[in-house]
């Protein structure tokens, strides 16, 4: 994820917000003090324990009538993520309301089997019955950046509330205009299902606001970010010995071999940089292309990168690509593009911001990358750019690609299958796709979604993800209907003779076994 440099407020009691496509103002939202987060979290704590009582069924029904809701109102979901992040109104549907869909629907047929009580064996324990039981954590909080503003808010609030928890969400303040918006939506659902509608809040604010809401008592966290604002979220979540799931981003290769499909590497490589104007943590950064092939992918890569359309967006079909949420995060995307540039790297299409009003990058394609540019490794673009690297052979490929300190998603394309299992093999990433763009992982709601390395740890999605939203429990209980003192004190002389022998008549190899056997039939001597 992007650096989240905090924006001033006047004292920091509301949040301008504005249309990045245009400028225009969208009004202010309140921000909230660290006493309403905590009575927040406190009414979320109240609102909880009718829904950890309910059933498995019962809270898949919650869903239900919130995927009714979110399909009826699907245009207007979109014309909000529209107004408040300046992407295109197909990035938004495709991008936020589709994947929304996708998890309510994968949740509600698959919560209820995955968070059942799981029968598993006693070991050496045969009298007794062993379960695990996922009970709720409680109130699960979240911290969520501004790329996805609809999809963001709502990936916590649908496995929390399948979990049986109750669910706080901090959004970006890039994007509390349409966050009030959807969190009024998801509450107005939860209390038409009969359920307190304090289930589902939002806090609103800046640093000190996501701050107070890991210190508010809560029983879990899912942060969603940059790796720098990950360090002080990790830090700060120590401090209340609160668990964390934090998903910090990437720098994704997307590696073309000799034999790829071409058309088909080239339309993920477009979708991975320019989707959502390249402002993705799963954006394919750095595509890898063999040098045998790089001439004429660079030259139908520029081709297309120059015929995209944008601007503000309009109606459907009209633009291809929209603005960058933030400013500065457009500034940072100028940055480093420049530096680029003077490292030695070449401008096919693009390489500057779109004069006019609005915060527009252009379709960027940049080639002669070398593996040790800034722009390739350590710096997260998130922004419209394709950065064209090539190389060799299948060793150099994977060099290339793990030289980065992050490891969220990757991509392979070849024809051959033996290469393509190797390569999946040996990247290291938390996620990989072969002849596909990697960002389609996450629509294939069984896979858990996370990474490595700088890309942080814990998993959302699938049932990994599904029981991060739960406190696993451990129960042992009698198989037979009745029981038996098992006496350990006080202690014979046979005690450790005997234990000896049964763990060596258990455990130990042929010979061992023997003379255990003989052992026991002493009584241990």
């Amino acid at each position: 994820m992007p650096s989240k440099k905090l924006r001033a407020a006047p004292a920091e009691t509301a949040i301008p917000c504005h249309e990045p496509a245009t400028g225009r103002s969208l009004g202010e939202i309140p921000v909230a003090s660290e006493a309403e987060v905590r009575e927040a979290v406190a009414r979320a704590r109240r609102a909880q324990a009718e829904l950890g009582e309910t059933s498995l069924a019962g809270r898949a029904k919650l869903l239900s009538r919130l995927l009714d809701r979110v399909v009826r109102e699907a245009d207007a979901i979109v014309e909000l993520v529209v107004q408040d992040t300046g992407k295109t109104r197909e990035h938004a549907l495709m991008g936020e309301v589709w994947p929304v869909c996708e998890k309510l629907r994968w949740t509600i047929k698959h919560g209820p089997r995955h968070l059942a009580p799981e029968r598993v064996s006693s070991g050496m324990l045969p009298h007794k019955r062993a379960r695990i039981e996922y009970a709720p954590l409680g109130v699960q909080g979240a911290i969520v950046p501004w790329n996805y503003p609809f999809q963001n808010l709502m990936n916590p609030i649908v496995s929390g509330l399948m979990a049986g928890n109750a669910v706080v969400v901090k959004p970006s303040e890039w994007v509390a205009y349409s966050s009030a918006r959807f969190a009024a939506m998801v509450r107005e659902v939860v209390a038409e299902a009969g359920f307190d509608a304090d289930l589902v809040q939002i806090v609103q604010g800046y640093g000190d606001t996501g701050r107070a809401l890991i210190a508010s008592g809560i029983d879990g966290l899912l942060f969603i970010g940059s790796g720098e604002n990950g360090k002080r979220v990790l830090a700060t979540a120590a401090e209340h010995l609160v668990p964390v799931v934090l998903e910090l981003g990437g720098k994704d290769p997307l590696i073309v071999f000799e034999d790829a499909h071409v058309d088909a590497a080239l339309h993920a490589a477009l979708n991975g940089a320019f989707i959502n104007a390249g402002q993705n943590c799963v954006a394919a950064e750095r595509i890898l292309v063999h040098e045998s092939i790089l001439s004429s992918f660079e030259a139908k890569a520029g081709a297309l990168a120059r015929s995209l359309r944008q601007g503000p967006p309009g109606e459907p079909g009209s633009v291809d690509v929209g603005a960058m949420i933030t400013p500065l995060q457009l500034e940072r995307v100028e940055m480093l593009v420049d530096a680029a540039v003077a490292q030695g790297a070449r401008v096919v299409a693009g390489g500057r911001r779109r004069p006019g009003s609005g915060t527009f990058f252009e379709p960027t394609v940049l080639s002669n990358l070398r593996p040790d540019m800034d722009i390739m490794t350590t710096e997260e673009l998130f922004g419209p750019v394709m950065l064209l690297c090539p190389f060799r052979n299948e060793a150099e490929a994977i060099e290339i690609a793990n030289r980065s300190p992050f490891g969220l998603s990757a991509s392979v394309f070849t024809q051959n299958r033996e290469r393509a299992a190797r390569v999946v093999k040996a990247l290291r990433s938390g996620m990989a796709a072969v002849n596909d763009f990697g960002g389609m992982t996450y629509m294939a709601q069984d896979l858990p979604f996370g990474g490595v390395k700088a890309s942080g740890f814990g998993r959302m999605n699938g049932r990994d993800g599904l029981r991060a939203c739960t406190q696993p429990r451990a129960i042992l209980d009698d198989r037979l209907p009745f029981t038996f003192a098992n006496e350990l004190f006080p202690v014979s002389p046979a005690t450790y003779r005997g234990t000896r022998a049964a763990i060596a008549l258990v455990y130990g190899g042929a010979k061992e076994k023997l003379r255990a056997v003989g052992a026991l039939l002493r009584g241990g001597r």
